[in-house]
C-alpha cells in the first residue's frame, strides 16, 4: 500500500489530524496502543473501521523509511 492509501488529512475531519483513510481513527492511536504494550490485533478489535492492510501497511512503510534513513546515515559516516 502507498501512504496516500492509508493516511487521510482533511481539515473537515478531526480538525486535520492524520487519520486512517475512510475512518475517523487517528494514526497516533495505533502507536499509542503499541507503546502501551497492546498488539495490533487489540487495536484492530477496538477500531474495526481500520483495515488490517492499513495498519500493517503503515508499519511497513515506516520500517522501510527507518531502514533507508539508517542506511543513508551509515553510508555518510563511512
Amino acid at each position: 500500500m502507498k501512504l496516500d492509501e492509508i493516511i487521510e488529512v482533511d481539515p473537515e475531519k478531526m480538525s486535520g489530524i492524520p487519520v486512517f483513510m475512510g475512518t475517523r481513527v487517528p494514526i497516533k492511536n495505533l502507536f499509542d496502543y503499541l507503546e502501551g504494550g497492546d498488539s495490533i490485533e487489540v487495536f484492530l478489535d477496538d477500531f474495526p473501521t481500520v483495515d488490517r492492510k492499513q495498519a500493517f501497511g503503515l508499519i511497513e512503510i515506516i520500517r522501510r523509511r527507518l531502514l533507508a534513513e539508517y542506511a543513508s546515515e551509515y553510508e555518510a559516516a563511512a
